[in-house]
């Protein structure tokens, strides 16, 4: 039986602030979510992730159901990494059981039927999965090791991306734009630019897709991806990755925005990973540079960590908000869910759901919490369903014993 499945591994299971309420799967690396990347290299939509308990009731958009301790693994399903950001012109050889990229395997296609709950706590690998008797095929593509890897290969990732995609697109005419730069500039049909539009393709390339809206004196530098329905409101996009349904303006770089976040007013956002649901206050800026120009540290689950990276801002979880002023120290974890304001430097850490200015924070109450989820979706014409208040819920429950 030909089926998709996602898989996050125990690693994956502890990218915060994203894994408290979505999949790995569900995450935007360059300029594609990462399940739909496997859904394009694969041909077939995904049947199912395969994550944390606390997102057995995840729902959103077209993401495809978690799938329950008590069901089978079909023979013939692919089951792929969710850590692995497949290049989007591979293709899965249907002969091929084994699929590895730098010596890992990033993907299976059993041969027999596998139970789930061997896979529930994330501990099991694709290895354990391959058949050491079939020859493997090498796929390529790039591993997240880490959850800031999304910002540290942006870059790389959109100029791979970016043609890829646009090639497949039906283009409209770039009339009132000026263009300068010698890579190339994909605008989707349906697309409205204002007069006084810069379009730099000096440095990489540039896809707008269908339904944006680029208002004038807004500068878009290359490689740099906009989503569908997205308003780019004025100031500098440099080298972003942006979602759809979103509404930016102020200067903005190496940034990656999930979908449906709002930054709606001036005050700089650089080397970041925003993701769904997120509203940023007037004034909100990230430090994204170290007074010693030394490497960021950033919060984990296992402590702080050094990233290796000299550039690095803000993890900012779903449905977290920010108060006009906010200044958000170099290598900050917002928590999914905080609010937080207040004109000092934050700390390096503002846990889930937290309410406040400074430690010790209060904790959004979860009825409140739920009330401006449900109001702030309905701006976007979207329904907080029965499904994604249980799992928002539990979240919230997760959430309290992460402190």
């Amino acid at each position: 039986m030909k089926r998709l499945y996602l898989y996050d591994d125990i690693r994956a299971r502890a990218f915060e602030p994203f894994a408290l309420t979505r999949p790995t799967s569900e995450l935007r690396a360059g300029a594609e979510l990462i399940r739909a990347r496997w859904e394009r290299v694969a041909r077939i939509k995904a049947f199912g992730f395969i994550g944390a308990q606390h997102l057995t009731s995840f729902e959103e958009l077209d993401a495809p159901p978690a799938v329950s301790n008590d069901q089978t693994i079909p023979a013939g399903s692919v089951i792929a990494s969710s850590r692995f950001v497949v290049a989007m012109d591979e293709s899965l050889d249907e002969t091929t059981g084994t699929f590895t990229c730098d010596g890992e395997v990033c993907a299976v296609r059993v041969s027999a039927s596998r139970a789930m709950e061997n896979l529930a706590d994330g501990s099991a690998t694709l290895e354990d999965m391959a058949a050491g008797d079939q020859p493997a095929t090498r796929l390529r593509g790039r591993w997240l090791r880490n959850v800031w890897d999304l910002v540290g290969d942006l870059a790389t990732q959109l100029n791979d991306d970016i043609p890829v995609l646009g090639a497949t697109l039906s283009g409209g005419a770039i009339e009132t734009a000026t263009i300068i730069g010698k890579h190339a500039v994909y605008c989707e049909t349906g697309v409205r630019i204002e007069p006084f539009v810069i379009l730099d393709a000096t440095d990489g390339p540039i896809l707008i897709r269908r339904g944006a809206t680029i208002a004038a004196f807004s500068r878009l530098v290359g490689p740099c991806y906009i989503g569908e329905d997205t308003q780019i409101i004025g100031d500098a996009i440099r080298a972003c990755s942006i979602g759809n349904v979103c509404k930016v303006r102020g200067e903005i770089s190496s940034t990656l925005i999930l979908g449906h976040s709002n930054k709606g007013h001036t005050g700089f956002v650089g080397s970041s990973c925003i993701g769904r649901w997120v509203n940023l206050g007037a004034g909100t800026t990230t430090s994204n540079l170290k007074n010693t120009y030394g490497e960021v540290q950033m919060w984990t689950p296992r402590g702080n960590v050094s990233t290796g990276l000299q550039f690095l801002g803000s993890m900012i979880g779903d449905h977290a908000k920010t108060g006009i002023g906010t200044l958000l120290t170099t290598g900050c974890v917002v928590g999914a869910g905080a609010n937080y304001f207040g004109g000092r430097v934050s700390p390096r850490r503002i846990p889930p759901f937290a309410w406040g200015d400074s430690e010790p924070y209060s904790r959004f109450a979860i009825d409140k919490f739920l009330a401006v989820a449900e109001r702030m979706m309905a701006r976007r014409h979207v329904t907080l369903s029965p499904g994604q208040r249980r799992q928002l819920e539990e979240a919230y429950r997760v959430g309290g014993e992460q402190g």
